[in-house]
């Protein structure tokens, strides 16, 4: 007897397109990304990721769009541990007056605790990397999920005396339904990007000029951003940055604007 493997094109033929399409993504780890769009215009997610969004799950602001006169941007970073460029990182947003992001992992809350209080005292969105960097498509069930970015905030709370916020960013950007519905369930909303570069290998970094420019030519209205912060060439041209953006009309977002 013939067998044939079920692809999505067979799936949608068969009419159970809906039914795979949903059990695939549930299964199936992820991995996020944007293709970048030219001439500075927002760019769109792929059609088998847009589920996302029936999760609380945000990677732009949709209000802020090509045609918009109001200029935001969300400056959002993952740091995992201090290596001296973190601190840069803060000075410079101080410097600048303007406030990001943190998406921060257990080492830094444990080994840098100071950071992590400054980032607030600062007025910073300190976020949920999870505790490990751990792959979250390998869990095995809600409690599991729920406990490694519980562990994270028990952390967090200890240090600061308060409860972190609500927002998630996957490791990696490995996701699939099942964590995207669990991340909900846990009362976080899962926070991607739409503008990301090859800046966390700490020895295969870009030119800062290299690095402005891909950055620059590749800014749009509702940009999350998306900067390691362990990054010795972010840490250079992190005022520069911000400076250009301010000078094209651009503002400095926030989480709870995003996810309003």
């Amino acid at each position: 007897m013939l067998k044939y493997k079920i692809t999505p094109a067979l799936a949608l033929f068969l009419g159970i397109g809906m039914i795979f399409a949903i059990t695939a993504n549930a299964a199936k780890g992820q991995g996020w990304y944007c293709v970048r769009a030219k001439d500075n215009k927002q760019p769109r997610c792929d059609a088998d990721m847009q589920y996302i969004e029936n999760y609380d799950g945000y990677y732009i602001d949709h209000t802020h769009g090509d045609d918009c006169d109001d200029k935001v941007v969300y400056l959002t970073f993952d740091a995992g541990y201090e290596n001296g460029n973190v601190e840069k990182i803060l000075d410079a947003m101080k410097e600048e007056q303007v406030s990001g992001t943190f998406f921060v992992l257990g080492n830094l809350i444990e080994k840098n605790g100071d950071l992590i209080k400054r980032m607030v005292n600062e007025g910073h969105t300190v976020a949920n990397h999870t505790y490990s960097h751990k792959n979250m498509t390998k869990v095995q069930s809600f409690e599991e999920f729920s406990a490694e970015l519980q562990r994270l905030d028990d952390a967090y709370k200890e240090l600061t005396g308060t409860q972190i916020s609500k927002y998630y960013r996957p490791p990696e950007g490995t996701f699939n339904e099942t964590t995207m519905q669990y991340a909900k369930r846990a009362g976080y909303k899962t926070i991607f990007w739409s503008f990301a570069y090859a800046d966390w290998d700490n020895n295969k970094q870009m030119s800062t000029e290299s690095a402005k420019e891909k950055i620059l030519n590749n800014i749009h209205n509702g940009a999350v951003i998306l900067l390691h912060p362990t990054s010795a060439t972010n840490a250079a041209i992190m005022g520069d940055i911000i400076r250009e953006l301010k000078s094209q009309g651009y503002r400095f977002g926030t989480m709870e604007e995003l996810t309003a």
